[in-house]
């Protein structure tokens, strides 16, 4: 469903993505990692159509994602890590307008719509404005939105940051559920305990280089201690003068 094939993308004489090979099958949820800027938005990017690569290419879909942008976006759902949303629209008013920029007739929109207010818990949200809306409000607004079309493909950029554990749950457990349904899902996280929950495929990402790609079932250890020992090891430094004074 998804696939990559010597991705590369420059900025200049900086390399961002270097030669990436990657292959995601249909109902899979993969989990791409790696410290901030290994090059995962820059990939996410390129997969979405947003940006053209420097060589090589990707497909989604079957489609050619830099030669057919306009077509991509018809048939994949994005939850961006900015949202997206407009402070001026309220919670059902940004659901109802997805429907209609996807050209979902607006009797299926507003049968979706009441249902995804419904399983994320926005039903007595459904008026309020985006600008006065909780982050955990916002951002399962965003989800919504890119659920609504009923896409082939879910791309979805730190989706689990900055939100309470109940959230968190709604979220996971919808994932797992339209992966199941065949829904190919892509995701960029920072939160391990969580990835290694709900994912069935690990990409770690390093300098712009692939540094790893298995199965979660086939890590040699815990995703955790994987990821540090692969991609980033944490500096850990005592500071004596933290504790009861002393004199």
């Amino acid at each position: 469903m998804i696939s990559c094939r010597n991705l590369t993308r420059r900025f200049g004489e900086f390399t961002a993505v270097n030669v990436l090979n990657l292959e995601v099958s249909a109902g899979a949820i993969c989990a791409f990692l790696g410290p901030n800027g290994a090059g995962k938005s820059t990939t996410v990017k390129m997969m979405t159509g947003l940006l053209a690569p420097t060589s090589g290419e990707v497909t989604v879909c079957g489609l050619n994602a830099a030669a057919n942008p306009l077509e991509l976006k018809r048939r994949i759902g994005v939850l961006p890590e900015d949202l997206g949303l407009f402070d001026d629209l309220t919670v059902e008013e940004h659901l109802l307008l997805t429907g209609d920029i996807y050209g979902v007739p607006r009797q299926q929109t507003r049968a979706r719509t009441a249902q995804l207010l419904h399983a994320l818990s926005l039903e007595h949200g459904r008026h309020t404005f985006a600008a006065s809306c909780s982050h955990g409000m916002r951002k399962k607004t965003a989800f919504a939105m890119a659920l609504l079309p009923n896409p082939q493909v879910l791309f979805l950029d730190e989706p689990f940051e900055a939100i309470d554990p109940v959230t968190a749950k709604i979220m996971r457990d919808l994932l797992q559920s339209v992966a199941r349904h065949g829904v190919t899902v892509f995701l960029t996280s920072h939160i391990l305990s969580m990835v290694e929950r709900i994912a069935h495929q690990i990409v770690m990402i390093r300098k712009g280089t692939k540094v790893w790609d298995s199965a979660v079932g086939d890590l040699p250890q815990s995703l955790e201690d994987h990821y540090f020992d692969l991609v980033e090891t944490p500096v850990v430094e005592e500071l004596e003068w933290l504790g009861p004074s002393r004199s």
